[in-house]
């Protein structure tokens, strides 16, 4: 499995929301920025987060996006499903019941399922509040000499 940019850019836009969330709305021209991407790839990514649950959106002077929640409330495996289309290593997992006919006589299900549990629950485990407490541990350097 790889993913895409698409994906990695929407994590890292709503990363820098969760960051900047005291800050009121912020205008994508400023993520674009800070993030080193383009804003036109951001409006694209923001189409497809622009969800109730995910985004507020604020137009006109002082617009822009927040988060709709606090930052412990978005996976990444979330953002990801959202993104991808899903996490699923093979096909015959991208839905909730393995319709595969070959589900009963596949020897190398047990590899791809072992594999899809580990992904899922992983990704399940990390938010955006982890992702932005991980880096300001990274910006806290104590050099001693």
């Amino acid at each position: 499995m790889k993913i895409s940019t698409k994906g990695r850019y929407a994590l890292r836009m709503l990363a820098d929301l969760a960051e900047h969330r005291n800050d009121g709305y912020i205008a994508l021209k400023d993520i674009a920025k800070r993030q080193d991407i383009s804003k036109k790839y951001l409006e694209q990514i923001v189409s497809i987060l622009n969800r109730p649950d995910i985004l507020k959106t604020n137009r006109g002077y002082q617009g822009g996006y927040m988060l709709a929640q606090t930052p412990d409330k978005y996976t990444v495996a979330d953002v990801l499903r959202i993104t991808e289309g899903g996490l699923a290593p093979v096909s015959c997992l991208e839905h909730e019941e393995n319709t595969c006919e070959r589900k009963i006589y596949c020897s190398t299900l047990f590899v791809w399922e072992g594999l899809n549990k580990v992904i899922n629950e992983y990704l399940d485990s990390i938010t955006l509040q982890d992702i932005i407490e991980r880096k300001k541990d990274m910006g806290n350097f104590d050099y001693v000499i």
